[in-house]
């Protein structure tokens, strides 16, 4: 048997750190190009909005956004006081599936109930109920209003050391939780606005709007339920005394990979995107766009798919510290393409 000597023992430890660190380089090269590519792609499309599609409101249209900016400040309020007294910071969160559904009505009432508003309007309050039933059964909802489950994501973000002092908590709650997604809510309304100056009968883009949000709030429903179920059942054999490892598979695995999870890392987040791109379309319908596609509320479900991108990657930095075989999941299984089965 050989002997190493000192400099072998270096030599082979600085040989291990280069080879892990060029695989760190890979992986991260991997995660950080379509990262990237989704963001630039996004602000582009958001900021051509703009350009192409110009800001020209009829005066129909600045008071119907008045009242959807007082519903939106009055929101913004309530979250950050609520929040910050109740020490519970998932007050948006309760409101997120709420507050498209009176956006969209005030905007089909005012609008004059036109059709094509009152199906978007109709589609935002199946996507509402559905978001709130689902939210609802976690308990997020209480009598008393400012209590209920919050959000896991918030106590993991308040523990880092950025967030240690209250003050700076604070500041991210106000900003982050009460500012940004407020407006963003709003904004992932603003289609609806655009068209009030609909120039163009009820047609093919509308039918294809129609059905095509329709088709992803009934595959976002599917994949919450079978989240739902797959957790309830793991959480009742963990309570029984049993560890994760002890567990049947795929319990034993701690995430689920059951149904459509098992083709797609997040098929909720994908349908949720979608539903958005999809009621966007009606905007297209309603001829209220430019070069066939711009108007200026695109940065509205633009943004939505920025936040899922932020969303997804940090739950899945959370996974991958909980469940040892979830990076292996990550690495056989798209986060949105169904090409792959997890075996």
């Amino acid at each position: 048997m050989k002997i190493k000597t000192y400099k072998d023992i270096v030599k082979n430890m600085c040989y291990n750190l280069r080879v892990n660190f060029i695989k760190g380089k890979e992986l991260n090269m991997k995660k950080i190009i379509p990262m990237s590519l989704v963001v630039v792609t996004t602000i582009t499309l958001s900021i051509l909005g703009f350009l192409l599609g110009g800001i020209n409101l009829s005066d129909k249209q600045k008071d119907i956004l008045l009242v959807l900016l007082i519903i939106c400040g009055s929101s913004i309020l309530y979250c950050f006081i609520v929040g910050e007294l109740a020490k519970n910071n998932s007050q948006m969160d309760k409101l997120w599936s709420v507050l498209p559904i009176a956006y969209t009505w005030v905007i089909a009432i005012m609008g004059g109930l036109d059709t094509r508003l009152v199906i978007y309007a109709l589609i935002t309050t199946l996507w509402g109920i559905r978001l709130t039933f689902n939210f609802a059964r976690k308990g997020a909802y209480r009598l008393k209003f400012w209590e209920g489950e919050e959000d896991y994501r918030w106590e993991i973000l308040r523990k880092k050391k950025i967030f240690k002092s209250r003050i700076a908590w604070a500041f991210f709650d106000l900003f982050f939780i009460c500012i940004y997604q407020n407006l963003l809510v709003l904004a992932m309304c603003l289609p609806a606005l655009a068209c009030v100056d609909a120039t163009a009968a009820i047609g093919v883009f509308d039918y294809v709007a129609m059905s095509s949000a329709i088709f992803f709030i009934f595959i976002e429903t599917i994949a919450d339920e079978q989240q739902w179920q797959f957790y309830q059942n793991r959480n009742r054999m963990l309570n029984s005394g049993k560890k994760l490892d002890e567990l049947d598979a795929p319990y034993n695995l701690g995430f689920n990979t059951t149904g459509l999870w098992g083709y797609m890392r997040h098929p909720n987040y994908l349908s949720e995107q979608s539903v958005w791109i999809c009621l966007y379309i009606f905007a297209i319908g309603a001829s209220v766009t430019s070069y066939g596609i711009f108007n200026w509320t695109l940065f509205g479900p633009m943004f939505i798919v920025l936040l899922f991108l932020g969303s997804s990657t940090f739950g899945e930095s959370v996974s991958t510290t909980k469940y040892p075989m979830y990076s292996d999941y990550q690495s056989k299984v798209f986060k949105y393409i169904p090409l792959r089965k997890y075996k």
